[in-house]
């Protein structure tokens, strides 16, 4: 305010890595992790459960995988979004970004894993 001993202050806000994205990276590697016990069952054949083994844990990984892009793709829009000065910004879109690497391998090696069980249970 010109002439007068007020005035307006923004103060600065830092950005915040949007818990969306770290959400969206953790799922995503927990998916490939679930992965490998699909293949680890899936050759491990008959023995140890085999196929039934497999498949439950293939529904955990795809469950995985697709929260991780769901949560991608939240996390995006949430990153994207203007935000006026005194709001707080988001950050994190490499983060998002891994996340929907993560969960997208993690969903693929869950599928093709349980090909395999079902190779190793047929044979």
């Amino acid at each position: 305010m010109a002439g007068t001993p007020f005035g307006v202050v923004h103060l600065d806000v830092p950005p915040v890595t949007s818990g969306l994205a770290i959400g969206s990276l953790v799922t995503g590697i927990a998916s490939i992790l679930v992965s490998l016990l699909v293949f680890c069952f899936g050759v491990a054949g008959p023995d140890y459960g085999g196929a039934w083994a497999a498949g439950a844990f293939t529904v955990l990984g795809a469950l995985a995988g697709v929260g991780a892009i769901v949560a991608w793709l939240l996390a995006r829009r949430q990153i994207r979004r203007p935000a006026a000065p005194p709001a707080v910004r988001f950050t994190g879109g490499g983060l998002a970004v891994a996340g929907l690497s993560c969960g997208a391998v993690g969903l693929v090696l869950s599928l093709v894993g349980l090909g395999l069980a079902l190779v190793v249970q047929i044979t």
